[in-house]
C-alpha cells in the first residue's frame, strides 16, 4: 500500500532509538522527509544516517522538550527546511517506582515530561498545519491509560492524560483538515524492556533463552493473546496509517497495538 506521504515533513519527538526510531524509518520509507529528534546527539545521527543510506530523507534535532525554552528550539529547527505536516509526540519516559517510592517531584517530573512537554509541541507546530489545511497529529499513548498496573503509577497517569489531550486536540480541529489520533501499543521489546526481563528471568524461573523468557515474563507481567512483547515495526506501522490520506477519516481515535492486552471491546 502507497502511503503517498511524499511532500510530508514529519517530526518524530524521541526518535533516536526504540518505537520512535522505527516510525521515523518507516515514515521516511513511506516518502515523508523525516525528522528525527533526541537529547543524543551521536544516536540522533546514527538513525538519520541509516534513514539516508536507505534513501530515505532526514534532517537532525537535538533539544529538551521538558522547558519552554528548550522545545521552542527544537520546533523551530525541525522547521528550518520546511513547515511540519506530521506531529508524532512519542518522547516520554518513566523510572520503575512504587506508589511507596513515587513521590510527588516524581509525579510531577514524568507529567511534565509524557505531557507538557507534547503540549508545547503541539502548540509550536499545530497552527501551522492549521493555516495550510492539512496535518496529523499522532499521540503515543499506551494500554496502561487504560488498564493500569499498580507499578509505575506516575507512569499509568500520564498515558492517561495523554490519550485524553488527543481527543480533546480532535474536537478542537474539527472541519480543519488536521487529524489528532493515539496509538496505543502494548509491551514493545526495545533494548531497554529485553535486559530489564533477562535480568529478572533467573530468580523468577523463566528459563535460560529468549524464546523460553519471553511468552513467561509476558505472562507474568502483560498477558496479551500473541504471548509475546510488540516489535517497534508493529506501532510504526500504525502510526504511519494514521499519517496517510487513507485515515482521513479517523479523528479522536486510539488505535491499540498490544496484542489483546487490554481487555475490552471498547
Amino acid at each position: 500500500m502507497n502511503l503517498d506521504l511524499q511532500g510530508k515533513r514529519a517530526l518524530v519527538t524521541g526518535s533516536s532509538a526504540g518505537l520512535g526510531a522505527a516510525t521515523a524509518k518507516l515514515l521516511a520509507a513511506e516518502g515523508a522527509a523525516v525528522v528525527v529528534h533526541g537529547r543524543h546527539e551521536d544516536r540522533v545521527r546514527a538513525v538519520a544516517e541509516a534513514i539516508r543510506a536507505n534513501g530515505g530523507t532526514a534532517d537532525t534535532v537535538v533539544g529538551d522538550l521538558a522547558g519552554d525554552e528548550g522545545a521552542a528550539a527544537v520546533a523551530r529547527a525541525a522547521a528550518a527546511h520546511g513547515p511540519i505536516d506530521i506531529l508524532v509526540n512519542n518522547a516520554g519516559f518513566y523510572r520503575h517506582v512504587s506508589w511507596a517510592d513515587a513521590t510527588p517531584a516524581e509525579w510531577s517530573d514524568t507529567y511534565n515530561v509524557n505531557v507538557v512537554s507534547g503540549v508545547r509541541m503541539i502548540r509550536h507546530l499545530v497552527p501551522g498545519m492549521r493555516e495550510r489545511g492539512w496535518g496529523r497529529v499522532i499521540t503515543i499513548g499506551g494500554g496502561l491509560a487504560i488498564q493500569p498496573m499498580n507499578a509505575h503509577p506516575q507512569y499509568n497517569a500520564t498515558l492517561a492524560a495523554r490519550h485524553n489531550l488527543a481527543v480533546s486536540l480532535a474536537r478542537e480541529l474539527r472541519g480543519t483538515g488536521v487529524t489528532s489520533n493515539v496509538v496505543s501499543p502494548g509491551a514493545i521489546l526495545v533494548e531497554a524492556t529485553r535486559d530489564y526481563v533477562l535480568g529478572l528471568a533467573p530468580d523468577r524461573g523463566w528459563g535460560g533463552t529468549w524464546e523460553e523468557v519471553e511468552p513467561n515474563a509476558v505472562e507474568a507481567f502483560l498477558p496479551n493473546d500473541q504471548r509475546r512483547f510488540g516489535r517497534p515495526e508493529e506501532i510504526a506501522a500504525a502510526v504511519a496509517y494514521l499519517c496517510s490520506g487513507y485515515a482521513q477519516y479517523v479523528s479522536g481515535a486510539t488505535i491499540r497495538v498490544d496484542g489483546g492486552l487490554v481487555r475490552s471491546a471498547f
